[in-house]
């Protein structure tokens, strides 16, 4: 095994790897996996069949792969699977998924989860994802690509959060935010694009252009249905990379509908 501190208990069946550091007064139990240069701080307790990946970082009091907080689960095999160079901040907790949503709950690459964030069973979260302090996500959420949810935020079971979305701090959200989108309140209204993230993303000026024009001859507008006004932004354009993202997240399977301004 890694470094592992003499304080720490490894379950037999728990896999560290060599190069893994596990710090004072950590739990991992039997199932557990812990991946090539990974620092669990102290006080982390790691159940169930989690993987956690190569060169995460994870600090004192996180709870990671414990029952969910649902009383539909009996005991059925799930799992989380937290990918790489990932930091788990303290006091956040993740918990595996269900056999009603697949039994997987998954965190991608380059997050960063914040204190006290929670992510509950069956999430999907993206790679470069940011959760920020007390953010949390209902079960069966997908939050894509590059999204952040500010802090204090608590995010409906089964809600989608668009690549690139910003959610505001202390916001109720309880539709689905459309990529690029940008949404805030006590119940989240949709309040423009995340322009300032796409500019640090170097998206370019005419995808900028496109998704402006796109967004307000989808929202602003009232001629037509919301399915008539998709088709035609569809036709008008056709080469914006941007603008397809948000046409086929609005295409997708939503179960909650979709945030208006």
């Amino acid at each position: 095994m890694g470094n592992i501190h003499k304080t720490a208990v490894i379950e037999d069946g728990a896999r560290v790897h060599e190069t893994a550091e596990v710090g004072p007064f950590c739990v991992i139990e039997n199932g557990v996996s812990i991946g090539e240069g990974t620092v669990l701080k102290s006080h982390v307790a790691v159940a169930g069949k989690t993987t956690i990946g190569k060169g995460c970082t994870v600090f004192p009091f996180a709870s990671i792969g414990h029952v969910p907080q649902d009383l539909k689960f009996h005991g059925e095999q799930s799992e989380v699977i937290i990918g790489n160079n990932t930091v788990i901040r303290e006091h956040v907790t993740i918990n595996p998924g269900t056999e009603g949503g697949g039994s997987l709950t998954k965190v991608g690459d380059n997050g960063l989860i914040m204190i006290g964030a929670h992510i509950a069973h069956d999430c999907l979260v993206g790679d470069n994802v940011i959760l920020v302090n007390n953010a949390t996500l209902g079960g069966h959420v997908v939050v894509e690509d590059f999204a952040i949810i500010g802090g204090l935020s608590a995010v409906h079971q089964f809600v989608r959060i668009g690549a690139h979305a910003m959610i505001g701090g202390a916001s109720g959200v309880e539709t689905d935010i459309i990529p690029f989108g940008s949404a805030t309140g006590n119940r989240a209204v949709l309040s423009g694009l995340n322009l300032t993230g796409m500019k640090r993303r170097n998206f370019s000026r005419e995808e900028i252009h496109a998704l402006r024009n796109a967004y307000k001859k989808l929202f602003a507008e009232e001629e037509g249905t919301f399915k008539d006004r998709t088709a035609l932004i569809a036709s008008e354009y056709p080469e914006s990379v941007v603008v397809k993202t948000v046409l086929d997240f609005i295409n997708g399977d939503s179960k909650r509908g979709f945030c208006q301004p």
